[in-house]
């Protein structure tokens, strides 16, 4: 899903080809000549002395000027964070932490969104509103840490979805990558640590989008021909040196002998590096796991302040584990400490090489062929002192060849030079192995190692065809050379109970040359395939071959969704054999539940299920898929479904034996938070994602005048959301709560007419769910349902199957989303304009105009408020705001200016909090860009 043709000046990306042996650096290594940011670092040295004359300051940017006189503030970070909501790096704060605390390591964070679509524990705030409120919270969270620059980057969070394609539209594609490419342009992180960008089951596609940015943003910041506009704000090509992620699969110990133990991933190829969150604080007087629970509690609208504490027991308290994705230097061996994750980028190597060189090592080719050689090669870069005598070795597993000259020799200062092997696998090489290749360097007795993660694979593969946003994820890393990414991807089908499926085999041929493949398809019991063998001849060259296949489930009593073994995925392995290699390839079927509804004489929306109202069988909706385990008395539920020409209607019978959080019916909204259910209609059984999809949630009683309201209901993470009045009229719910408690009953009338398109009424996907809630703090405890996987509010692909016998099809006629887009904004956030006029970067990670664009000349209290002289050097608008460090006091909103000197009283609502100082804010906007100034009211 990268943009390139967007990121680049004109012409198509070139292919990727190894650096010749005089090829200046590519990660790291400044460029020959002098770039402008480098020039105004060496006027600071001087004192301007010589700089002054040549250079107007005012003309600069802020981030320039900042350089330029030497400023603390500017935000030249070690280590940057990149993620999608306020919260997303609260896992890692205690190893950011005691790296800023211990090795001075500066980090900032990219947060994409405010959150503001997310749920509200404390307030009914929503919107801008409460993206603002979390923006605070973040920066409470992060600052433990030692974090001062957070980066939001006014993408909107617009509701929870497993979908990175549907993320990017929304987010505006490239112009959000060209905001995160010009804040790490703008910082320098030697270190980019983000989320999890693989499609796995249950990510959030915020998540995996905002990662994949990351990942761009590694690969592509250091081109001269991506964003080449962001040359033009003062900013120059910068390649950070390694990149990770935050969290890892596989297993591993506790304690402070953790780190050194190692991890066990659960990929071979995973280099996994920690920071055990023990280690004392002599900065907070206590351990980095209980400064990281502050942290965590600071999160108070996403209901965190009630999370338990971490073990005090030095035994029990965990590690912070970190992926390594890729890394352009050498680093340190993962079990030697703390700071392993950050060796050979930010920090030196105890007997490593100079901090500054590079080591890279690519190769021509992901899947490794038995007998086909590969080509491999090992670049190395000096910084500001040529390397001497440098040789360098490749391991690679035992029984493979390596050939190649060894000798580099000396590697001139900021040169590359670079040696290529022949790597070779051996005949009889197993399909489907991660392996690793280490690649070693040496000077003069200092060394340096890094890895290049490759699979093996048969001459030809084959698998049942992807989802679409499964491909559209795994094309993307092929086209960016990031295939080891593609390794927890689960490659998996649904299919309904009792029901078949015709589905498309994809053959890929991965040698030279054409091949006439086997394929076979091995399915556990209850399950066929037809054909199950079959011969595809001369599947091209580096190419490949689809067939058709007809899937089945002949036994209709296996159990469904995660009530089946393997969290409810059935193993299905294809085999290709093509050249006497026969390659394996594990997919999986994931079996959801059906229910064939039976037509109703009529039904009542009353809250009572009348004896001939429900006709047909009941499904269970009781199946734990997220939270804490639960017993039928405290957490179960019935649905009974039926239909006549023009509705469809279900019923929900729900104990429970304590009753949630009430909620007043203005809050209608993230019902997740409390006792509620969601009845979830995929009308054509088609959908990747919930855009096209009709989900009612529902709260079956209100908090009203001190005692229960009646139900309220709304759309949320669909086709349209909002309460019911405005997104679906037809809609029509009745709900009873038991006195005493021990449940609820609650029904609807859902008109076809609401539902986003024509029906398929052999197909509709359809799901419910109930949230649990056993306390008075807004938030949910249990989650059970009827489909039940992970992330299945969200995922369609694995919602159960309604089928409405004799009803006739409606023409498909989808219509179009309407999805939130409405974000808050850092021009209107006083803590992003305080830190921009310290950092001198752009709000919102757009262009930052010259110093000069905006000046607070002359500030002086009033009797009112504060009377602010500001000077503006262009067209544009303007605001201010009065702000105590947690709470606006004072605001003037939107006032478009001319250049020139403005006066303006700025009203104060009431004083800052007690020991707080009070600040005016300012920023300012055009289409050109933004200026923020800042200074504390007297």
């Amino acid at each position: 899903m990268v943009d390139l043709a967007r990121a680049q000046a004109a012409s198509a990306l070139p292919a990727e080809t190894a650096p010749s042996a005089d090829t200046a650096p590519t990660s790291a290594i400044a460029p020959g000549s002098v770039s402008r940011r480098r020039l105004l670092q060496g006027s600071a040295v001087l004192g301007l002395a010589a700089g002054a004359t040549a250079l107007d300051l005012t003309a600069l940017s802020p981030m320039e000027r900042a350089l330029a006189d030497g400023s603390g503030d500017s935000a030249d970070l070690d280590i940057l964070y990149i993620g999608a909501h306020p919260d997303d790096e609260a896992w890692t704060l205690a190893a950011f932490g005691q790296w800023n605390e211990f090795e001075d390591q500066r980090a900032g964070v990219i947060t994409l969104t405010r959150g503001e679509g997310g749920g509200n524990a404390v307030g009914l705030e929503e919107g801008p509103e409460l993206g603002l409120i979390r923006e605070t919270e973040e920066r409470t969270a992060v600052g433990y840490a030692g974090i001062e620059h957070v980066f939001n980057l006014d993408a909107v969070d617009f509701f929870y979805t497993l979908s990175a394609p549907l993320t990017y539209d929304v987010w505006g594609g490239a112009e959000a990558l060209s905001r995160v490419i010009r804040v790490v342009r703008a910082t320098r992180p030697d270190v980019i640590v983000t989320m999890n960008p693989s499609a796995v089951e249950g990510n959030h596609g915020n998540h995996q989008q905002a990662a994949m940015f990351a990942v761009e943003a590694y690969l592509l910041a250091g081109r001269d021909d991506v964003f080449p506009e962001h040359f033009d704000e003062g900013l120059t090509p910068f390649s950070p040196r390694r990149i990770l992620r935050s969290g890892s699969n596989g297993s591993s110990d506790t304690g402070p002998d953790a780190v050194a133990a190692g991890y066990e991933p659960d990929i071979a190829s995973d280099v996994v590096f920690g920071a055990w969150n023990g280690t004392a604080s002599d900065r907070h007087g206590k351990r980095w796991s209980a400064v990281r629970d502050d942290s965590v509690h600071s999160y108070r609208t996403q209901g965190w302040a009630v999370n338990p504490p971490s073990p005090t027991e030095p035994a029990k308290i965990p590690v912070t584990w970190f992926t390594l994705i890729d890394s352009r230097t050498p680093f340190a061996d993962p079990t030697s400490g703390d700071t392993a994750a950050l060796a050979g980028a930010t920090l030196p190597i105890d007997g490593g090489l100079p901090l500054g060189t590079t080591l890279e090592v690519t190769s021509d080719r992901f899947a490794v062929l038995p007998g086909e050689p590969i080509e491999v090669t090992i670049a190395v870069g000096s910084s500001g002192k040529a390397l001497p005598g440098v040789q360098v070795e490749l391991e690679a597993p035992d029984g493979w060849s390596v050939e190649g000259d060894t000798q580099l020799g000396t590697v001139p200062a900021k040169q590359q030079r670079s040696a290529i092997f022949t790597v070779t696998a051996p005949a009889g090489t197993t399909p489907g192995e991660h392996v690793l290749l280490r690649a070693r360097a040496s000077s003069r007795g200092s060394t340096g190692e890094n890895v290049l993660p490759l699979r093996t694979a048969g001459p030809v593969e084959a698998g049942i065809a992807d989802r679409p946003e499964i491909a559209a994820f795994l094309d993307w890393t092929a086209e960016l050379g990031m295939q080891r990414l593609d390794a927890l991807v689960p490659t998996r089908r649904t299919l309904g109970s009792g029901l078949a499926d015709t589905v498309e085999v994809v053959v890929r041929n991965h040698s030279t040359s054409a091949q006439d493949a086997e394929i076979t398809l091995e399915l556990p019991d209850g399950f066929t395939a037809d054909p199950p063998e079959l011969v595809v001849d001369a599947v091209p060259a580096q190419g490949e071959t689809r067939v058709e296949v007809h899937l089945e489930n002949t036994d209709a009593s296996l159990p469904t969704a995660n009530r089946a073994p393997d969290g409810g995925v059935y193993p299905v392995t294809v085999t290709a054999t093509a050249g006497g290699i026969a390659a394996p390839t594990a997919q999986g079927l994931c079996l959801v539940p059906r229910l064939v509804a039976s037509r109703t004489a009529g039904v009542e929306i009353d809250a009572a299920r009348g004896a001939d109202e429900y006709p047909g069988d009941s499904i269970d909706v009781g199946t734990l898929w997220e939270g804490q385990a639960v017993e039928a008395a405290d957490a179960s539920g019935t649905t009974w479904a039926t239909y006549d020409d023009e509705n469809l209607y279900v019923f929900v019978q729900v104990t429970d034996d304590v009753l949630g959080t009430l909620l007043p019916p203005e809050d209608n909204k993230q019902r997740f938070r409390t006792d509620s259910i969601e009845i979830m209609i995929d009308p054509r059984g088609t959908s990747d994602n919930t855009a096209s999809t009709f989900i009612l949630g529902a709260l079956p009683g209100t908090a009203v005048d001190g005692g229960i309201g009646g139900p309220v209901a709304g759309r949320d993470h669909d086709n349209r959301q909002g309460p019911i009045a405005d997104t679906a009229p037809g809609v029509r719910i009745a709900a009873a709560i038991s006195d005493p408690y021990d449940g609820y009953l609650f029904e609807t009338r859902i008109p076809f007419a609401e539902l986003p398109d024509g029906i398929d009424p052999t197909r509709i996907g359809f799901n419910v769910v109930v949230y649990d809630s056993d306390t008075q703090d807004n938030t949910g405890q249990s989650r059970i349902g009827w489909s039940t996987y992970p992330g299945i509010q969200a995922d369609p692909s694995t919602w159960g199957v309604l089928e409405l016998p004799d009803l006739p099809a409606g023409a498909s006629a989808p219509v179009e989303p309407q999805i939130p887009d409405t974000a808050a904004r850092s021009v209107e956030s006083p803590a992003s304009i305080l830190q921009a006029a310290g950092d001198g970067t752009g709000l919102g990670g757009v262009p930052a105009l010259q110093s000069r664009t905006l000046r607070l000349e002359k500030v002086t209290r009033t009797t009112g408020g504060v009377s602010a002289r500001v000077r503006t050097g262009e067209t544009g608008t303007l605001r201010l705001y009065l702000w105590d460090g947690s709470t606006i006091l004072g605001t003037v909103d939107a006032q478009e200016v001319s250049k020139g000197m403005t006066t303006t009283d700025v009203p104060l609502t009431g004083g800052p909090a007690e020991g707080a100082s009070l600040h005016l804010v300012a920023s300012f906007e055009n289409d050109a860009g933004t200026a923020a100034a800042a200074t504390t009211v007297e």
